[in-house]
């Protein structure tokens, strides 16, 4: 498979210039609540983000002649860009009172907004800030369930929890273009059931030779253009 169901030479993710590009370009604004004395997770703040993607993709808002249904078209039909940025207390309770649809975690709580564009961010999500978003997992995270979809991280990559957030959205993404009506449905009527985890170096290489959606990375912040992220390794998807 590609990494998405898109032509491979104009994939949303790629590094090489595209006919994406020529479209206005529009972003994904996630919002994750980072109180200084409860932070959550980092763990949990990566399976919540990638939840809250499918969230608002699955959601009847975004569909058919839903309110955010233009502005999830517009932003798919250029570079699938998403950001994510911290609040707390009053910070968050204003992010809070803007459409958008909270996802709760185990820890975390990530907020996820329809598409605005990239330099028409509303206010109160504008001033919020992206650099330096990092979190830490207070015990390892138990062995992923086998039979539940695992959004694999490539173990060479050092990615803030802010970047490693957006990617785990990426990589649901694609899982879920590839899927199936069908599966899409039960999916979601499961909770959107997922773990993210980091694969070890031998399990890297043959995830990336599965033919599984995968993740390349477009290189706007931290990484380097092209690098392979995620892979998302949804049951469904296992041929």
């Amino acid at each position: 498979m590609s990494e998405d169901p898109t032509p491979v030479s104009d994939s949303p993710f790629r590094s090489e210039p595209s006919a994406r590009d020529e479209a206005p370009q529009f972003v994904l604004p996630l919002v994750v609540r980072i109180e200084k004395t409860e932070p959550p997770a980092r763990t949990d703040a990566l399976e919540t983000s990638a939840r809250a993607v499918l969230t608002i993709l699955a959601n009847e808002r975004s569909a058919g002649e839903g309110e955010w249904a233009g502005a999830m078209r517009d932003w798919q039909d250029a570079r699938i860009r998403k950001v994510v940025r911290r609040a707390r207390g009053a910070e968050w309770r204003r992010a809070e009172a803007l459409p958008g649809i909270t996802v709760t975690g185990k820890s975390a709580e990530v907020r996820v907004f329809p598409p605005v564009p990239l330099d028409g961010w509303p206010k109160d999500l504008a001033r919020l800030q992206v650099s330096g978003t990092d979190l830490d997992d207070p015990e390892p995270p138990v062995d992923a369930d086998p039979a539940a979809p695992v959004l694999w991280l490539n173990p060479d990559l050092g990615m803030s929890a802010g970047k490693a957030m957006a990617q785990a959205g990426h990589a649901a993404q694609l899982a879920w273009w590839e899927l199936s009506d069908e599966e899409r449905t039960a999916w979601r009527d499961a909770g959107f059931p997922l773990a993210v985890r980091t694969a070890e170096a031998a399990r890297w290489s043959e995830l990336t030779e599965m033919g599984l959606p995968l993740v390349r990375d477009a290189g706007f912040t931290e990484i380097a253009p092209g690098s392979c992220t995620v892979v998302a390794d949804h049951p469904a998807l296992r041929r």
